[in-house]
């Protein structure tokens, strides 16, 4: 939003308030006559932060809800007059759009839509990528003539496709020896014995799945038609697997949130886990050295999304509407570029860097000098080349997307049978 834009808002909620300028000396009614928009997701995005930017940028209240994944879907698909916007990974919409919990957004309304690449609208950042198995964003993210969600172009969406990222597993090279980026890293280190009792795993089923899914059919136990839309038949002889490895002790644990994978891997309760990348830098800016895998099956995606609550209207609603269209502004995008993260629109996120930021970040480049996470300690030291390397040579390598299969009630139901075993 513009500086311009941002004043005419606090001089109409001034006068609105029947209050006169002197009143600006008292910050508490004024901040009373703010509006407040609700935003639930995880603990990726909803950082204090980026809280507090966007309320000096738009002169709003904002209340972040950060759970872990399972529970933020849960009450999204169950209570939506408990949030405005809803913030999470595009495997969610099939459920949210099924459950009427959210509503379409008009790109009419966005100001940079045109700036959004290719890979949320099409499935592909490069000619010769690989789309990936599962839900590409692109099959969810057009509102279709009849209802449904698809391919087919429309200005209204189901969500504002904004970070994203490749996800694999990070191990502590102080116990694995470190390996060659999609030549030896594998899947299928996360079932391999030699680890046994110190593998983590992420414990949410629309992902933990395909994280094991991946390691099984790498190390050879089982193969997959489709393993972005599984069997019932599959899903029985996968778990088959996971509940044996579960039951000999090979998985040390299952974290909820970010937070705890840190914790994990701080602690050395495990040596590799399935991971986010804030997680990684997290971790190595408290000094443990942990990789990023590039498995040479390729990686798992997710796409960021931010979605409109079905009971979002009025001046909320346009509230909501210019929080969208910060997020696409440049400033927010060079933030979580600095935990790992990709924005929609990134060279409108360029000119927010330092040079040495976009070249390692974005394309690959050794580090030239020292650079900082969100949380202001050092994560990447001079000379370190990003594991995985560019933008495109990550996004040009994707196994499968996060996505909710045909069978998700089934599948739902052998992941909660796992863990409990």
């Amino acid at each position: 939003m513009s500086k311009k834009k941002d004043i005419s808002r606090r001089d109409f909620l001034t006068k609105t308030g029947g209050c006169s300028l002197a009143l600006l000396s008292c910050p508490a009614i004024i901040a009373n006559r703010r509006p407040t928009l609700r935003v639930l997701g995880t603990h990726v995005t909803l950082q204090e932060q980026l809280r507090k930017m966007a309320m000096k940028d738009l002169g709003i209240n904002l209340e972040f809800e950060p759970k872990g994944s399972a529970a933020v879907l849960q009450k999204a698909a169950s209570n939506p007059s408990s949030f405005d916007l809803y913030e999470q990974w595009s495997d969610s919409i099939n459920i949210l759009w099924q459950a009427k919990s959210i509503q379409s957004l008009d790109t009419k309304r966005i100001a940079n839509w045109n700036e959004i690449n290719s890979l949320s609208k099409t499935g592909k950042v490069s000619l010769d990528g690989k789309i990936g198995l599962g839900d590409s964003p692109h099959k969810l993210l057009y509102v279709q003539q009849d209802g449904s969600l698809g391919e087919r172009l429309s200005d209204s969406v189901s969500f504002l496709p904004y970070v994203h990222n490749v996800d694999s597993f990070g191990y502590n090279t102080k116990f694995i020896e470190k390996g060659t980026a999609y030549e030896t890293e594998s899947w299928a280190w996360l079932l391999d014995d030699r680890y046994k009792g110190k593998v983590g795993i992420i414990n949410a089923p629309t992902i933990g799945i395909f994280d094991c899914a991946l390691a099984a059919q790498a190390a050879g136990l089982m193969k997959f038609a489709n393993i972005g839309n599984m069997s019932i038949t599959e899903i029985d002889q996968l778990f088959s697997i996971l509940v044996a490895k579960k039951e000999s002790g090979h998985f040390s644990g299952f974290w909820g949130s970010v937070p705890q994978s840190v914790d994990y891997m701080v602690d050395e309760r495990v040596w590799l886990e399935s991971m986010f990348s804030p997680g990684v830098s997290s971790a190595r800016g408290k000094g443990v050295k942990v990789t990023y895998a590039s498995p040479k099956e390729g990686y798992r995606a997710w796409q960021g999304v931010l979605c409109l609550s079905s009971k979002t209207n009025g001046q909320i609603k346009d509230v909501a509407y210019e929080y969208l269209n910060w997020w696409l502004s440049g400033q927010p995008g060079a933030f979580i570029a600095r935990q790992g993260y990709y924005i929609s629109n990134p060279q409108r996120s360029r000119p927010f860097m330092k040079v040495s930021e976009w070249d390692y970040w974005y394309e690959g480049k050794a580090a030239s000098e020292d650079l900082r996470g969100t949380d202001g300690k050092i994560s990447v030291y001079k000379g370190e080349l990003r594991d995985g390397g560019s933008y495109l040579k990550r996004f040009s390598n994707i196994a499968v997307w996060n996505t909710v299969m045909d069978n998700y009630d089934y599948s739902l139901e052998k992941w909660y049978e796992f863990l409990n075993s």
